[in-house]
């Protein structure tokens, strides 16, 4: 099976996310979140880097709760681009 192609809003939603897990990560190693979330380092560096931009649901739960962030705010902060999607960013932050 062929995959295909992201698009380059879905490699910026990526770069986002990856972003966002640094930041949440803060002082702490990226074997120990990593193990906490019970993926690889590797894993964790792929995603952190923009290189693995489409996660699995299962991995992005497992390091939103070692993290302590909710699902709720991922969604927030990288599902919708710059450019909008406003009504529905408003009704799931409220």
């Amino acid at each position: 099976m062929v995959r295909t192609p992201l698009t380059p809003w879905e490699r910026q939603r990526g770069e986002r996310f990856g972003a966002l897990l640094r930041e949440a990560r803060g002082d702490r190693s990226m074997v120990e979140i990593a193990a906490a979330a019970g993926v690889s380092a590797e894993t964790l560096r792929k995603i952190e880097t923009g290189r693995a931009p489409t996660p699995s649901f299962f991995t992005v739960a497992a390091l939103a709760r070692a993290l302590g962030l909710s699902l709720d705010e991922l969604v927030v902060a990288c599902a919708y681009g710059d450019e909008g999607e406003g009504e529905e960013r408003q009704a799931l932050s409220a």
